[in-house]
């Protein structure tokens, strides 16, 4: 865990905590169906069971850490965090509307505006060798949500909604990465996530009408099992997003998570990948190693490092003749 804080650089490559989100993403991916399809658990309370596994590893992050009390880290801390939790909400609605063959590809698309806010607002530069990797990527995860269906809904509401999440996803990402080029630590930004998360809490319990009583205590204990992976990922995403560049943390991790869960699908349900589930495996084991091959060359596995505005002002007054004043 990073205890960076304002004027701290961020020096640990992005490449082992992404890894480390791939492998518990693409855990939680594969199993994470199996309260509602053994039990029928409702997705609002999967939803308020996640809300609460965030306090595990909000608990350990925040230890020894100091947490930054600044407006600005609020600020984007709820962003990142409302954003998500909200997002979460608007697709559980949405999946009762329509159907997810249709959902769940717009809602893929979100690295694809954490990718656009990255190059244009915090003007994040890729080579041409990386924006293939990243548009290789981008269409992987698209594919990996393509499913077949033989109904021919293709309007309504939850279009709407859909989309939402596919933006509110895409920003959140967006700000955990500039909550990091503000000096904000990862341990900081992860807890206003998880007080965020907890806050929508009544909300999802309205929408699930109510504490249900009826199912056995398996399926909030599975529940709560498959969702503290879910957690403790996201707290990696969040220091991953600190270390790198947001234009190839978020299209390599929301493209190699989902090759996991093919993966180990296949070892624990003999379940076959579909010939788009092939098609993305290929292009997101092609597109993630390029771009991290090009990071690797580029050195930006140190050098995605945050240099903040004291930071770079120390550095042009050494390079200007090394007159520092002191006191």
């Amino acid at each position: 865990m990073s205890t960076s804080g304002p004027g701290v650089t961020r020096q640990t490559g992005w490449i082992p905590y992404a890894a480390l989100l791939v492998l518990f993403w693409g855990v939680w991916g594969a199993f994470s169906s199996q309260p509602t399809s053994r039990y029928g658990y409702p997705d609002g309370m999967v939803y308020v069971i996640w809300a609460f596994t965030m306090l595990i590893p909000a608990f350990f992050a925040l230890r020894g850490t100091t947490f930054d009390r600044r407006g600005i880290a609020a600020r984007y801390g709820l962003v990142v965090g409302l954003t998500g939790a909200g997002g979460q909400l608007l697709l559980f609605k949405a999946l009762t509307m329509g159907p997810a063959y249709i959902i769940f590809p717009i809602v893929a698309l979100s690295p694809a505006i954490t990718v656009l806010m990255a190059l244009f607002a915090l003007r994040e530069r890729l080579s041409r060798l990386t924006a293939v990797g990243v548009v290789l990527a981008l269409v992987a995860i698209v594919l990996f949500s393509v499913s077949s269906g033989d109904s021919d809904a293709s309007t309504g509401p939850y279009l709407l909604l859909a989309a939402l999440v596919c933006v509110a996803w895409g920003v959140q990402a967006f700000y955990m990465r500039k909550a990091a080029t503000v000096g904000v630590n990862d341990a900081t930004t992860f807890g206003w996530m998880t007080v965020s998360g907890l806050v929508l809490v009544p909300v999802a319990l309205v929408m699930s009408g109510g504490l249900p009583t009826q199912f056995p205590w398996e399926a909030p204990a599975l529940t709560a099992g498959t969702q503290v992976l879910n957690a403790v990922g996201a707290l990696f995403l969040v220091m991953a997003m600190s270390r790198g560049r947001a234009s190839v943390v978020a299209p390599v991790t929301n493209a190699m998570a989902p090759v996991l869960t093919i993966v180990l699908s296949l070892i624990v349900y003999r379940t076959l990948p579909s010939g788009f589930q092939t098609a993305g495996i290929l292009l997101a084991l092609v597109g993630s190693s390029v771009m991290v091959y090009t990071s690797e060359k580029r050195g930006e596995d140190a050098g995605a490092a945050v240099e903040l505005p004291q930071d770079v002002a120390a550095r042009q007054r050494s390079t200007d003749g090394g007159s520092t004043p002191v006191g």
